[in-house]
């Protein structure tokens, strides 16, 4: 039987739909202030001590804990749609993420458009990942983490759109790489509080 917190299909925006408006103006403030303020190395860090703090919270979970579903309350700058996943699935959506990020910092950086338009429903996470997505996710930290530590010039004159903030130079999309990181960190903190309060 399903739990309060564990529905077996509970009724969720569609992916894509985005967050509300008023959340999406304070969120591309507080992402240009980071873009401006922050440096390669101090958002660098940042991704860093985000990465290491996923780590420390899935560390120790079995893999039951990891893999189950739990629905949570929608956190600040996450889709409504991605409320219902298991660590294991944010870490794919991580991975999936990082990728493209990356992808996105070099084509920047090497005065390439990168191809087509970014869609946030094109990047959730299968529902049948297992523990086997842990090496994929930290193989994407590395290339990205590379990334942001070459000392490339970030401040590109080419610029690519986010569906929420829209163009971004790649100091731009360094400093969402971050707060990306940071958004889904709070997240997994949730799922793994739920879970344990489920079983309670």
């Amino acid at each position: 039987m399903p739990t309060p917190t564990q529905p077996l299909s509970p009724r969720l925006a569609p992916p894509g739909a985005g967050v509300p408006a008023l959340e999406r103006i304070i969120g591309g403030l507080v992402l240009s202030l980071r873009r401006r303020l922050g440096t390669p190395a101090s958002i660098s860090a940042q991704f860093q001590r985000e990465r290491q703090e996923i780590a420390a919270l899935r560390g120790g979970c079995d893999d039951a804990t990891l893999g189950a579903r739990v629905l949570i309350p929608r956190l600040r700058g996450l889709e409504d749609s991605s409320r219902f996943w298991s660590v294991w699935m944010t870490l794919d959506h991580l991975r999936i993420v990082n990728d493209a990020i990356a992808r996105t910092i070099s084509d920047l950086t090497q005065n390439r458009m990168p191809e087509g338009t970014v869609s946030t429903a094109a990047v959730k996470p299968s529902d049948e990942v297992g523990r086997e997505v842990v090496a994929m996710y930290e193989a994407s930290c590395e290339r990205l983490a590379a990334l942001l530590g070459s000392g490339a010039d970030f401040r590109t004159a080419l610029r690519y759109a986010h569906p929420w903030f829209g163009p971004l130079d790649a100091a731009g999309w360094c400093a969402m790489s971050a707060m990306h990181m940071g958004i889904h960190r709070a997240q997994i903190a949730r799922i793994l509080l739920d879970a344990r309060r489920g079983t309670a």
